[in-house]
């Protein structure tokens, strides 16, 4: 089979595409034909060796993925041959990634793809709905009618925390950096949306929460301004953090404990199989309803991997700017 893979970590350049073994699945493990393969900023660290990792030689890229079960194991009781599916969490803890056109998944990370459901949307938003699912539920306890803040509403993770909130009656407030991304926001049902690149996004977030600030605050940036942020968050709220590996903010005691705020950490890697299961089952539901709408920036062909893989990094390391949505890498 074709698979995009690395025989050692390093940059973009280091990724080969070409022939490598079909795996065989074992007794718990489901064999899918895989059609689509979306990329992550996880994806990019366990590639170049920013985080470390044990891989098997070759490696194949990539966690997420959508596509169609060829086989199943002995003892797999949750999908058949023939069943569209969907997941995520492949390419880390030593498992094989998806960018390739067989992948050999436990059943414990497999979700059924509803029908009427592009397998190119699951696959786009797989780990980046799963972690906002866990962000805000999980972690963040979101109640209705509370207020909800994501810098990048178009983002991977910012649009599914758009949309996810409101789709629980959640208010939401945003930001973006062009009136495209914001009627994007507003069509998401974003309650207040905010040009970063225009306006004074922390006097816009203080004018719409009269000086209360926001119940939740989702952290996506790498590097948070704390010293600015904490005042927007209302008294006993929280504040989810799933980025900044080497972010070393300063935190004033002063904003934070006479409010009674919480800053939470939350990586999606550490959530059992059953809690992901759970959010898998909502987020098939939404993205049934039409609740939970994919934001595909960019497709590329498996032959095109690397390029993929850069793309991501100018706007995720060098933030160029030239992507919204997410990238997906079309398989077969």
């Amino acid at each position: 089979m074709r698979a995009a893979y690395i025989t050692q970590p390093g940059p973009a350049d280091q990724i080969i595409v070409g022939e490598v073994p079909v795996p065989k699945p074992g007794s718990h493990d489901v064999l899918v034909k895989v059609s689509h393969s979306a990329i992550n900023p996880i994806d990019l660290y366990i590639r170049s060796g920013m985080v470390a990792a044990s891989l098997p030689n070759p490696f194949i890229l990539q966690a997420d993925f959508a596509g169609t079960v060829q086989e199943v194991g002995a003892e797999v009781k949750q999908v058949k041959p023939g069943d569209r599916v969907w997941g995520s969490n492949q390419g880390m803890m030593g498992r094989q990634g998806t960018a390739a056109e067989f992948a050999s998944i436990h059943e414990d990370w497999v979700y059924p793809l509803p029908a009427g459901v592009n397998p190119a949307d699951a696959a786009s938003v797989a780990l980046t709905s799963i972690t906002a699912h866990l962000g805000l539920f999980r972690t963040a306890e979101l109640k209705v009618n509370e207020t909800v803040f994501v810098h990048g509403g178009t983002g991977g993770v910012g649009s599914m925390v758009v949309q996810m909130a409101v789709a629980t009656g959640a208010k939401v407030i945003t930001t973006v950096g062009s009136e495209a991304k914001a009627k994007l926001c507003r069509e998401w049902g974003a309650a207040l949306v905010v040009n970063y690149k225009t306006e004074d996004w922390a006097a816009r977030i203080k004018e719409y929460t009269q000086g209360q600030g926001v119940d939740v605050w989702f952290e996506t940036q790498r590097d948070p301004n704390l010293e600015q942020i904490l005042p927007l968050i209302k008294l006993r709220g929280r504040m989810v953090v799933i980025a900044g590996r080497a972010a070393k903010p300063t935190l004033t005691f002063g904003s934070f404990y006479t409010r009674d705020l919480s800053i939470r950490g939350m990586a999606m890697f550490n959530a059992s199989a059953s809690e992901q299961r759970n959010c898998a089952n909502d987020i098939n539901r939404w993205m049934s309803n039409k609740q939970l709408k994919a934001h595909i920036g960019r497709s590329f062909p498996l032959a095109q991997t690397a390029d993929a893989h850069r793309l991501l990094e100018q706007n995720t390391m060098q933030q160029a700017g030239t992507l919204s949505g997410k990238i997906v890498v079309e398989i077969n």
